[in-house]
């Protein structure tokens, strides 16, 4: 079972993800103590309520490490549990650091590469290694800093708990709790493993979309007015922090170069496919090598489905409804609340805006048991539904 933390918690790192975490500790009532280089994003965490500064912020914060000279907590109390949340590239010190300062502390991270962590750790500090455990919370944005922390980010998200094969149990037990504590389901697996695992969920997707967001840079500017939702959602998270990118692509090189050279060997298939398909004429009822471009399409298809969505449940368990809403305010509440009105739950929102037009496309995703009752409401009270 996990077990909750107690006594204090030093979150090491003020930025997006550790503001997120001393919120959610906050929220569940525990004492957190912040740390960062930059005393503005302390005193920014410190105004949302993410907790209260430890004595010192100049210690590796979201940019990095830095000095260190005394304890952490403001009365000079020894926390119970350190979590550190800066970049990849200064993980290894700032780990090594805080097991240093507080022997008798638990100490985990947030980091998205946990392999090269773990060795930086035993190269600094192997005598404390058995109090390391290593977490990355699977949530995020592509914003950084304190103000675009909340704490319901890791509400029913996983996080990965990570240990190594000298973690002490009661370490282990710390951050599976940690992970509880903060609204996730940790999910237990060596560090190589969630490389690998990462490689593929999240550190691929990322080089796909700077890729595809790359070549927007020399469209035509009337090309990109067409732009749908589509090509939004493949772009959004090149938005993210170029440098934390740049760091957490070098920790974990080797496996997303592998998957990089296995996805440019099938789009180069996909290319050749291509020309060497010509336009069906009208009596054709398909060109050559339609098969296997409709093999690898229907191959995307099927993988996405087996993503798992709310409750871990298919996104194909439930029916999704197209709604227009108009663009002022006020009108996707009024929405929420004729659909709430009608007894119908909402498992899942997404709104589609088209550029020039003065209103969107929300689909709202419900039990397919409920449409007939939503699409009433939705008529009841003069909604437009597409499709």
């Amino acid at each position: 079972m996990n077990r909750r933390p107690t006594g204090r918690i030093l979150v090491i790192g003020a930025g997006l993800m550790g503001t997120s975490v001393g919120l959610a500790l906050s929220r569940a009532g525990l004492e957190v103590l912040l740390e960062d280089r930059d005393p503005g994003h302390v005193r920014v965490a410190v105004s949302l309520g993410a907790g209260v500064p430890a004595s010192r912020a100049d210690v590796g914060g979201a940019d990095g490490p830095g000095e260190t000279d005394g304890a952490a907590g403001t009365d000079g109390a020894e926390p119970d549990l350190v979590v550190v949340g800066v970049p990849p590239a200064a993980l290894g010190t700032v780990i090594a650091d805080a097991l240093e300062r507080f022997p008798r502390a638990t100490v985990t991270d947030l980091g998205s590469v946990k392999a090269a962590t773990v060795v930086a750790v035993a190269a600094r500090a192997p005598e404390f290694l058995d109090r390391y455990v290593g977490g990355h919370p699977m949530a995020g944005s592509e914003q950084s800093g304190p103000l675009a922390a909340r704490a319901d980010l890791f509400d029913g998200r996983a996080w990965a708990v990570t240990p190594h094969p000298g973690s002490r149990p009661e370490a282990v037990e710390a951050v599976e709790g940690l992970a509880a504590t903060c609204g996730a389901f940790a999910v237990p697996m060596a560090p190589a493993e969630h490389d690998e695992a990462v490689a593929l969920i999240s550190h691929l997707p990322q080089v796909a979309s700077s890729v595809v967001a790359g070549l927007l840079t020399t469209a035509a500017e009337d090309h990109l007015v067409l732009a749908g939702q589509g090509l939004r959602d493949v772009t959004r998270i090149a938005a993210g922090d170029p440098d934390l990118w740049s760091q957490i692509l070098a920790a974990n090189a080797e496996p997303v170069a592998k998957l990089l050279h296995e996805t440019a060997e099938r789009m180069h298939q996909f290319a050749v496919t291509l020309e060497k398909s010509v336009p069906p004429a009208e009596t054709e009822l398909a060109a050559p090598g339609a098969p296997d471009l409709r093999n690898v399409l229907e191959r995307g298809a099927t993988g996405v489905r087996r993503l798992p969505g709310k409750h871990g449940m298919r996104p194909e368990t439930f029916a999704s409804v197209p709604v227009q809403l108009r663009d002022q305010p006020g009108e996707l509440a009024r929405l929420f609340a004729d659909v709430g009105a009608a007894g119908v739950n909402i498992e899942d929102v997404r709104i589609d805006h088209s550029p020039g037009t003065p209103a969107g496309l929300v689909q709202l995703a419900v039990h397919p048991d409920a449409v007939p009752a939503l699409l009433q409401a939705l008529a009841q009270h003069g909604w437009d539904v597409h499709g």
